[in-house]
């Protein structure tokens, strides 16, 4: 069968039932598996043969569904994590140890930005934030002899930053480091890093794949593409003996496989941060109609842009969909088909305007969540990035009165009448009109 399409994977992709098995994936409610003899259970912790025996490491369920959002973003490997803020972790902790630097987009997820500033320090690795348009040479300037990767985000959250993935991936690959790009707004849907120079992958499935606001997981997905024995010296823990294996070397024991492999048996066996077989199985169902899903999500969002644009009261829209956005061109030429359903906004009067109008909007909810099938609002500095004081705010690309709108899968009417009724709530309905 010829390479099928992204609908048909969403469907099919990850577990093909033989007969009399279950049409649907199964969830593998089970902690550990059988084995005939002690010689068949020691081949498996010795990474000499494949095959489950315990679910802190691998499942069935999980597997199907990794497979799956896998052959969706084009990769030759994927592993589920137990929420997107763990993928980061293990992304990048696969690749680092202790007196190691990493460079990463200013622009991404105030949580992600918390992970690597404070949290990954206290570890010993240290990063280098850089704005997102940043030149070639300054994305060099950045980078230092420990440098071990560099990170970004396809779509910025919250601020609508649209990754130049060209030229990261460029400036990574002359300094001898993967590009780890966030793909969770996009999704391969409407992006594949990997068509664009990016090496690893990684996702909250939280939003949009899973879609229903009902299971956090996470996934990491490796493209196979990056020659860690031709920067041996860059990687050691891929490139020299592991001693909790008997000296094996992952680049040289399992090739294209080598980094996914090095982060199921060596962080998920230590850390444990493992997706559950039960919020697999919901991811996978969310993941069916992703496809679908998707389309509706850029529709409605294009058509409240137009509205926010329009109105006076609105001071800005950040949505690379709308003509005349800063970063239109940049997603016409990475996401044609589309970007995702999020807008960043503002308000004129500021932070206290933009907090009043969230508070009187009926059909939208203020939640932490974002990207999934109901439309919800959040507003940044006072929520997900009030961990960061206004200068870092404003280097993340959150300004104090950017409002993030998540455009469900409502009627699209139904949507813009809230947020009209909302601004009227703030500003009177006679200067609306």
């Amino acid at each position: 069968m010829k390479k099928r399409g992204l609908g048909t994977t969403c469907i099919q992709g990850g577990y093909t039932p033989k007969k009399g098995e279950a049409r649907v994936l199964p969830v593998y409610q089970s902690t550990t598996f059988k084995y005939d003899t002690s010689e068949q259970m020691a081949r498996l912790f010795d990474l000499e043969d494949s095959g489950y025996f315990y679910s802190r490491l691998q499942n069935p369920t999980c597997d199907a569904v990794a497979a799956k959002i896998c052959e969706l973003e084009g990769g030759v490997g994927a592993i589920l994590t137990s929420s997107g803020q763990a993928a980061s972790f293990l992304a990048i902790f696969n690749l680092c140890g202790a007196g190691d630097h990493i460079v990463s987009s200013a622009a991404i997820y105030g949580g992600t930005s918390n992970l690597f500033t404070v949290t990954m320090k206290k570890l010993g690795i240290e990063v280098t934030l850089v704005d997102p348009d940043a030149s070639k040479e300054e994305l060099r300037a950045a980078f230092r002899p420990n440098t071990k990767a560099l990170f970004a985000e396809t779509l910025s959250n919250p601020s609508m930053a649209v990754l130049d993935f060209e030229k990261f991936a460029a400036v990574a690959h002359e300094q001898g480091v993967p590009l780890v790009v966030d793909n969770t707004f996009a999704t391969p849907i409407n992006c594949r890093p990997f068509e664009w120079g990016a090496d690893i992958v990684t996702h909250s499935t939280t939003k949009y794949m899973d879609g229903h606001a009902m299971a956090v997981g996470g996934c990491i997905v490796d493209s196979g593409n990056f020659d860690w024995m031709a920067h041996k010296e860059k990687f050691p823990g891929l490139t020299t003996p592991d001693d909790s294996y008997h000296g094996l070397v992952y680049a040289e024991n399992f090739g294209k496989m080598a980094y996914i492999m090095k982060a199921t048996a060596q962080l998920m066996r230590d850390l444990g941060t493992c997706q559950s077989p039960q919020n697999a199985f919901l991811l996978n169902v969310g993941l069916e109609t992703l496809h679908l899903r998707m389309a509706r999500h850029c529709e409605n969002a294009l058509k409240a842009a137009r509205f926010l644009s329009e109105n006076p009261h609105v001071a800005w829209v950040n949505y690379p969909g709308l003509e005349g956005d800063r970063y239109y061109e940049r997603a016409q030429k990475y996401m044609p088909n589309g970007a995702c359903g999020v807008i960043a906004f503002g308000l004129k009067g500021g932070r206290e305007q933009s907090i009043a109008f969230m508070d009187k909007l009926e059909l939208g909810a203020i939640v932490t969540h974002v990207a999934d099938a109901r439309t919800s609002v959040l507003h940044p500095a006072s929520h997900t990035h009030r961990q960061l004081n206004d200068e870092q705010l404003l280097e993340a690309g959150v300004r104090p009165d950017l409002i993030r709108l998540s455009v469900g899968i409502e009627d699209a009417e139904d949507i813009i009448a809230d947020l009209k009724q909302a601004i009227d709530h703030v500003y009177g309905s006679a200067l609306s009109d």
